[in-house]
């Protein structure tokens, strides 16, 4: 009798005693650690490994240190230059303090997302959307600065926001398709304007040593004809020297040219001088 009431009670103390172990042992990985509170109070960090707690005196709250990737919800943002945007955007933090982490704030998940959201629509709504569209790093340097100074004393590091998408109506994206456009046309005006007055200036130069030696020209009009000679289905068009027509034209019609008219009255008049010296001598010899 005494036997078994001594085993029983060996029992009761193993079994107790295994309870108890199983309330002090706790088991932390790598990127865990421990905050204890023994009675109330905050004692040592603990973790990783294994950690011994005192049974029903102390509670353990486990934080992770790894970076959380935060989903912040669409906030509907309105520019500066009042036009409706629907932004999306995605946050990347840690715990640096789990002490703080647990301390200072109830959810320090919870509070960074609100944090995150009205932090995105204070700075969004002070930029107009040019710089929405086109400055994004600027933005998500300035929006990762602004929430990482408001969650430093949560003992949370907030190491990158980005702006994932920008949503505008409709019509506005055609009104900015239409200015791309038109952008796009008064680039390729200055670039043809350029580039004419570039030749231009080639162009100028080019005549001004063609004009040192009227040879030069002519070796050009050759040129320009072997040029077009090539192709069988093309009509050449020669340019000839006003010059040279000029030239021709007096050939062909002396009356034309002042040199060849007082040249012919020079032989009328000579002819008519010689006709009168013979009408006088014959006159002489009948008088004879």
């Amino acid at each position: 009798m005494i036997l078994t009431v001594i085993l029983i009670v060996i029992g009761t103390l193993a079994a107790l005693g295994l309870i108890l172990g199983a309330a002090s042992v706790r088991v932390l990985r790598e990127y865990e650690r421990g905050v204890v509170f023994r009675l109330g109070r905050l004692i040592e960090l603990k973790g990783p490994g294994v950690v011994l707690l005192a049974p029903y005196v102390d509670r353990m709250v486990r934080v992770s240190l790894r970076t959380v990737t935060l989903q912040v919800p669409p906030q509907e943002v309105i520019t500066r230059d009042n036009v409706p945007a629907r932004v999306t955007a995605v946050a990347y933090f840690r715990v640096i303090d789990p002490s703080k982490s647990i301390v200072e704030i109830q959810d320090v998940l919870a509070g960074t997302s609100q944090i995150a959201q009205t932090t995105l629509r204070s700075v969004l709504g002070k930029a107009d959307l040019d710089t929405l569209l086109s400055e994004r790093e600027q933005l998500n340097e300035s929006l990762q600065h602004i929430i990482d100074d408001q969650t430093e004393p949560w003992g949370v590091k907030v190491t990158t926001v980005e702006i994932k998408d920008v949503e505008i109506p409709t019509a506005m994206q055609h009104a900015i398709a239409r200015q791309a456009e038109a952008e796009r046309e008064r680039r390729a005006k200055i670039i043809d304007a350029e580039g004419e007055y570039q030749a231009s200036e080639k162009l100028l130069e080019a005549a001004e040593k063609i004009s040192r030696n009227p040879v030069t020209i002519q070796l050009r009009y050759l040129q320009t004809l072997r040029e077009i000679g090539g192709n069988e289905n093309s009509t050449i068009v020669f340019p000839f020297p006003l010059d040279l027509l000029q030239k021709l034209s007096g050939m062909i019609d002396g009356t034309q040219d002042p040199a060849a008219q007082d040249r012919a009255a020079q032989d009328r008049a000579a002819q008519d001088r010689a006709a009168q010296d013979r009408a006088a001598q014959t006159r002489q010899l009948e008088h004879g």
